[in-house]
């Protein structure tokens, strides 16, 4: 399958680049995969799942929720997080295509693609 690419404008590039930065962490991943599983998560439940520590779970969500990928909001005193750029799923799937990752029983590439 052959897609068309969209011409984006040279003043859009740099927001371009810094869209593929956010997402070229390998941790960040884990914890968007980890959210995408969950729906909606806490910072503590997401560390514990993608293996890191809270602080360092923190970090990354603040990334995302700044580049406009997750969104968080009070539940009492807990702070719940959930993805809410819906391109996304359809970029994951799109570069695990490309790598011919096929994941387990899935609709997205994000919920269980994983590169060794």
């Amino acid at each position: 399958m052959v897609l068309a690419m969209v011409r984006v404008p040279t003043e859009a590039l740099e927001d371009v680049a810094r869209r593929f930065a956010l997402l070229s962490d390998p941790t960040r991943l884990r914890v968007l995969k980890e959210l995408h599983d969950s729906g909606e998560s806490t910072v503590s439940a997401l560390a514990e799942a993608a293996g890191v520590s809270v602080a360092n779970a923190s970090q990354h969500l603040g990334r995302l929720a700044l580049g406009g990928v997750v969104s968080r909001h009070k539940v009492g005193r807990t702070v719940v997080y959930r993805i809410t750029e819906p391109a996304i799923t359809q970029l994951c799937d799109i570069v695990c295509a490309s790598l011919d990752i096929t994941p387990e029983a899935t609709t997205s590439p994000l919920t269980d693609a994983t590169v060794s």
